[in-house]
């Protein structure tokens, strides 16, 4: 599309906009986000980093232990 049938479609939509009621140009700027989500090109994902963030975690060493019985009855002092 050339730039002047952009700039006249620009230019169109503006004087439709400013016959609409107040709510309506919210309505349609939301469409137009829509559509500009629909179309762009996916990106390509960046591949992963093996090993980026190693060390930077840890896991307790009774992490696997069974939850005491007295953790299910006291639920008021969490």
């Amino acid at each position: 599309m050339s730039s002047s049938t952009t700039e006249s479609l620009i230019e169109s939509a503006i004087g439709q906009l400013e016959k609409l009621p107040p709510q309506q140009p919210q309505q349609v700027l939301d469409y137009i986000e829509f559509l500009a989500q629909k179309y762009i090109e996916p990106q390509t994902p960046q591949p992963r980093i093996s090993g980026l963030h190693r060390g930077m975690g840890w896991i307790s060493d009774d992490f696997n232990d069974p939850i005491p019985p007295d953790y299910w009855r006291d639920t008021k002092s969490r």
